[in-house]
């Protein structure tokens, strides 16, 4: 029998384009297994010191009380034990942490996302034959929404196995591979719209077209409220119409082509999973709510002892005024109860009055302390700074936390700005508990600490003063740890408030992060500072920002220039984490 000419076959798009979906899978696959490799070498280390998988099942209470090791007991770790090939490893990353002026990603991020966009393009272009046939746009689309559902789970394995990246540091590729299903659903709507206008074929009429204008329809819908407005400003509306949104694409879609339910059902595995996770995580406790000055709520949550570490958050609802369906995501303030060198033994959160919800959290709060402060008894007996609002919180967590482990840097930098010093001053309570106390095999190395913080105001210092002096007073009494505390106040207003903290600079002006960087490497005059040498040479540099996008960028770039100038083979090994407080 005579074969018919390759030029002279019709197109098999279902048989052809489902394999270059295959291929995209493929790709994306094999990066994501790479970078879980490259991970590994820190899941390690996070295994051994016994800080790996914490909180996987949620906050716990413990029943028996953790005794500390000696200090003499245990020796620091050497510095310069980490492997010449992790630390040029590390300055790359950190080098690929810069970031532009008026992106949220940085070149790192760029990359990979450019890389994504060439494999779907490619996979969309190659062989195909768009222009009477756009069903291979259409393959793409579909196959891409397992990697939105992966990395829009708050508990996935990826996070899983890559301690302190969790979901809301891998969220930047839910929202990119939301823009690539958008566009391949677009080219796919667009082509097949002209063909039929072309060819005057009515585009509503039968029920292939119709479910197909419709998942498209939903799909609009849902771009445009996600777009970074609406998430800011109207975030329950944004999270109502999401949920409910990729409930009826999933519809629309499966009703216009068969071929999609293969792509289904990994989302659905990942959501399944990251609702069990949840209710796993989650927990009903009492709490109380501090109302500290005009903009700060704290809230301490009772008999959470363990199961979380510093650097964590946790998503939390408070059962006030009928608010108990908001959740919003807060970092905990300190280190857990074994480490913790705060007095309070609780789980502390802090909660600023920016938003709808914080506002009316700190009212709520202010209003029912002013009813408490009303009795005559309770005016007599207690500090009206520290009377407290009984209420039952739901948490949900932990998540997230710290990509580097600051023990084993020699200097360590903690900068925030705002509210982000509740990431800030958790890392700092947990570093100083574990050089005092040697909590772990082989000590720590970390002798020098700058804590920086740059506020509006003067006031702001009190939302968490008693827990620096606290902090401050334990590393008093520790003569191998320098502990220095930079407050800077950006505003005119009140310095007669400021409290005193000991080894404590507050300054009215705006810091450079490049200054402060360079500040910390550099070595002063003489040998010693307050009888300790100098160890900001050789033994490495640790550093966490947290706060505005503006000032996590800053340190990022500061750190990236260190990276590539002469002076980091002076510092030694160099290890950046951001924390960005964006939706």
């Amino acid at each position: 029998m005579a074969q018919i000419p390759t030029s002279l076959q019709q197109y098999d798009s279902y048989s052809i384009d489902p394999q270059w979906a295959r291929k995209f899978t493929l790709v994306w696959t094999s990066v994501a297994v790479a970078s879980v490799a490259v991970s590994l070498p820190y899941l390690y280390r996070s295994v051994r010191q016994g800080r790996a998988f914490t909180g996987t099942f949620g906050v716990t209470e413990s029943w028996k009380a953790e005794q500390y090791v000696p200090v003499e007991e245990r020796q620091p770790r050497k510095p310069g034990s980490s492997h010449k090939f992790w630390i040029a490893i590390r300055r790359a990353r950190a080098t690929f942490a810069w970031t532009l002026p008026g992106f949220d990603v940085n070149i790192g991020q760029m990359l990979l996302i450019a890389g994504y966009f060439a494999a779907l393009v490619s996979c969309i272009l190659l062989k195909s034959k768009l222009a009477t046939n756009s069903n291979r746009a259409g393959f793409m689309a579909v196959a891409q929404l397992p990697v939105v559902f992966l990395f829009s789970s708050k508990n996935s394995i990826i996070s899983f196995l890559c301690p302190g990246h969790g979901y809301e540091k891998l969220n930047f590729i839910h929202r990119w591979a939301g823009r690539g299903l958008f566009l391949a659903v677009s080219i796919h709507g667009g082509l097949w719209i002209t063909q039929h206008l072309e060819y005057d074929i009515p585009i509503i009429g039968e029920q292939k077209e119709t479910s197909g204008v419709a998942a498209f329809g939903v799909l609009c819908i849902i771009v445009l409220t996600s777009v970074l407005p609406v998430r800011r400003w109207f975030y329950q509306a944004f999270f109502v119409v999401h949920t409910l949104g990729y409930a009826a694409f999933f519809i629309t879609v499966c009703v216009h082509t068969s071929y999609a339910e293969p792509w289904i059902f990994p989302c659905l595995a990942f959501y399944g999973l990251d609702l069990l996770f949840r209710m796993i995580r989650s927990r009903i406790k009492d709490a109380v709510l501090v109302p500290v000055g005009n903009q700060m709520t704290l809230i301490n949550v009772h008999d959470c002892d363990q199961g979380w570490h510093a650097g964590q958050h946790v998503r939390l609802r408070v059962f006030f005024d009928g608010r108990l369906f908001e959740s919003h995501p807060l970092t905990i303030l300190n280190a857990a109860a074994p480490v913790s060198n705060i007095s309070s033994r609780t789980l502390t959160l802090g909660s600023r009055a920016v938003g709808d919800w914080s506002r009316a959290l700190h009212a709520y709060g202010q209003r029912e302390k002013d009813l408490v402060l009303s009795t005559a008894e309770t005016e007599k007996s207690q500090d009206s700074q520290t009377v407290g609002v009984p209420v039952q919180v739901m948490i949900d967590g932990p998540y997230g936390g710290c990509s580097i482990d600051l023990g084993e840097y020699e200097s360590v930098l903690l900068f925030s700005g705002g509210s982000g010093v509740t990431f800030t001053l958790g890392m700092l309570d947990d570093i100083v508990g574990r050089v005092v106390r040697f909590r772990r095999k082989g000590g720590e190395r970390t002798k020098r600490i700058e804590f920086a913080w740059c506020i509006r105001s003067f006031g702001c210092i009190h939302w968490v003063a008693p827990m620096l002096l606290d902090i401050a007073t334990v590393v008093s009494g520790c003569p191998s740890l320098d502990l220095h505390v930079s407050i800077f106040v950006t505003c005119l207003c009140d310095p007669e408030a400021v409290p005193l903290i000991p080894n404590s600079v507050v300054t009215m002006e705006r810091p450079a992060a490049g200054q402060l960087v360079n500040d910390i490497i550099t070595p002063p005059t003489g040998d010693a500072v307050d009888g300790l040498r100098w160890v900001g040479l050789g033994g490495g540099l640790g550093i966490c920002a947290s706060g505005p996008s503006e000032l996590t960028r800053e340190v990022a770039n500061a750190v990236a220039k260190l990276s590539l100038s002469g002076s980091a083979k002076e510092v030694g090994d160099v290890g950046l984490h951001t924390e960005t407080f964006v939706l």
